[in-house]
């Protein structure tokens, strides 16, 4: 073989490398994990992964602050410069979908179909998002405050009935060892408020939003059943139970330092708790008389109606829902695996593991939260309703108003479609 002909081969490969590397479509994703360094090494190595992986489409990371997020992706629609590949916090993408800045996933859909039913984000009968993890809330305790305190150990199956719970209450507040019994997390606001603490509405039989229709807050969240969820709520501060006001450190060590005897906290937070006691234990929300509940639903993956590339972000979303991913993410940043597989691989959700009972608790008790575009401003009024009431506002009145302000806002935008 000639010298040229090497070099006229040498130069050919070259070139058709050269045109294979151009032909891959470049494909945008923003994400909110800014300033989580695990969290972006995993989905960095995601990107990466799926760059390789194929020569259609190479996907270009941006991460913001999850603070900031999504006041960015608001902007980002209003300016007409949505990326490719949106992240999305579960409740807010039925607002996002409904303002146009998202459009239906076209994945196998029969991936997802072993999925936790709070990773799907469904919309108008169709799959707009998809999540690589959910979330759960538990009452956290330690075995051996339940022994003191000679209280049943409640279980997924059989969990405490509000009665049970305030007897526990009580029990915890009489032994004089706690500075409260009960630590809701006060000091959390936003969308903690919703998130955790409207499960306990929905138990009594309430709710934020009827979804027999969507249309109104009327009778649900005035109703009878909310009335005595409001009740009650205000009675954990009136009477002592819980504290009103509370420092963000108190919330991050409280528990551990023996100041609360109850903690109404998430998987995130159950590393921490465990590392604190060996006793540590996880128990189930109570029942106050329509079942226990908790909220389900976190980040989730969906493209941006505005791509003009939507096969190429669903294949990369498609991509990311690989069980080695998923167990990467739970093992990584401590939240629920939402697949059978993904736990049994993962360190604190296999079976036995520390944290095995939130995998059972987001599969059994977890209730989405209200699906509707008019979320967003539902669970604000929601959140300031009773941050009022554990004030001490009239709880009749306040959640009156409360379902006027909703109302008025479901009927100035149409009734969102519904």
């Amino acid at each position: 073989m000639s010298k040229f002909t090497t070099i006229a081969g040498v130069l050919l490969g070259s070139a058709l490398l050269s045109s294979t590397a151009m032909a891959q479509t470049e494909l945008s994703l923003w994400y909110h994990g800014a300033g989580n360094e695990v969290e972006a090494k995993i989905i960095n190595q995601i990107v990466s992964d799926f760059n390789g992986s194929q020569a259609d489409w190479t996907v270009k990371l941006e991460s913001f602050p999850q603070a900031a997020y999504n006041d960015s992706v608001v902007a980002g629609a209003l300016a007409g410069n949505l990326p490719d590949i949106l992240d999305v916090d579960g409740p807010v993408m039925p607002n996002w979908a409904w303002s146009g800045y998202m459009q239906p996933l076209t994945i196998d859909e029969t991936k997802i179909a072993e999925f936790l039913p709070g990773t799907k984000g469904m919309w108008d009968g169709k799959l707009y998002s998809i999540g690589l993890w959910d979330a759960a809330v538990a009452l956290v305790t330690r075995k051996s405050i339940l022994e003191e305190l000679g209280l049943r150990t409640p279980t997924v199956d059989e969990p405490w009935t509000k009665d049970e719970f305030m007897a526990a209450l009580d029990a915890a507040k009489a032994s004089g060892k706690y500075e409260f019994a009960f630590d809701p997390g006060m000091a959390w606001t936003g969308e903690w408020y919703p998130y955790a603490f409207s499960p306990f509405l929905q138990s009594f039989g309430g709710d934020i939003i009827d979804r027999t229709s969507y249309t109104t807050a009327e009778g649900v969240l005035n109703g009878e059943a909310a009335i005595e969820f409001g009740n009650w709520w205000q009675s954990l501060f009136t009477e002592g139970y819980a504290p009103l006001a509370q420092d963000p450190a108190d919330r991050d060590s409280g528990f551990a330092n023996g100041k609360y005897a109850f903690s109404w906290n998430g998987n995130w937070a159950a590393l921490g708790t465990l590392s604190a006691f060996e006793d540590a234990i996880f128990l189930p929300a109570p029942d106050f008389g329509n079942g226990p509940k908790i909220g389900a639903a976190s980040w989730q993956f969906g493209v941006s109606a505005k791509s003009e590339h939507p096969e190429g972000a669903s294949a990369f979303i498609e991509f990311a829902l690989q069980d080695k991913y998923l167990t990467a993410f739970s093992d990584g940043i401590g939240l629920i695996p939402p697949t059978p597989a993904s736990a049994a691989a993962s360190i604190n959700y296999t079976a036995d593991g520390p944290m095995e009972v939130f995998y059972e608790l987001s599969a059994k008790q977890a209730l989405v939260r209200p699906v509707t575009p008019g979320y967003v401003v539902a669970a604000k009024v929601f959140e300031k309703a009773i941050a009022d009431i554990a004030n001490g506002a009239d709880v009749g009145e306040t959640l009156d108003a409360a379902v006027d302000e909703i109302d008025a806002d479901i009927e100035k935008n149409g009734n969102y479609g519904f």
